[in-house]
């Protein structure tokens, strides 16, 4: 499992956003500092799900010395996350869903730096843990 670096700002009366310097838009927000937490942490599982859907390699972890370096970087609060503890093994499935749903779920998906497929799994999973 290897862990990285997320920064979190707060401004005024937004949320609490997050974003992960070595994954350039992966970004999730929550409204209370433990909810940013476990949104970064579902952020950063599906940005690297969706990266190696991709065929993508993941980047080794900055220090934080390197990321403190980007000026953008000094008002926030630097946190640890760690990456999903095994490589996903992705497997294409069709399903049927609504149209006016699946605008909605890529919307969504879009304004929160997710995959249409990372977004479906993330809440799947939610659902799967709250009936466990």
């Amino acid at each position: 499992m290897t862990d990285y670096i997320a920064i979190i700002h707060k401004e005024g009366d937004s949320d609490f956003g997050v974003s992960f310097p070595d994954f350039p838009g992966c970004v999730t927000a929550g409204r209370t500092l433990d909810d940013a937490r476990a949104m970064a942490q579902d952020a950063l599982a599906l940005h690297i799900e969706g990266l190696l859907e991709d065929g993508g390699a993941l980047p080794a972890p900055s220090s934080l010395e390197i990321i403190m370096t980007d000026r953008g970087n000094r008002d926030g609060v630097a946190i640890l996350v760690s990456g999903p503890r095994r490589a996903p093994r992705s497997v294409r499935v069709n399903v049927t869903i609504a149209a006016d749903e699946l605008a909605e779920i890529d919307a969504y998906a879009a304004r929160h730096g997710l995959t249409r497929s990372g977004f479906l799994a993330a809440a799947a999973r939610r659902k799967l843990d709250e009936s466990a």
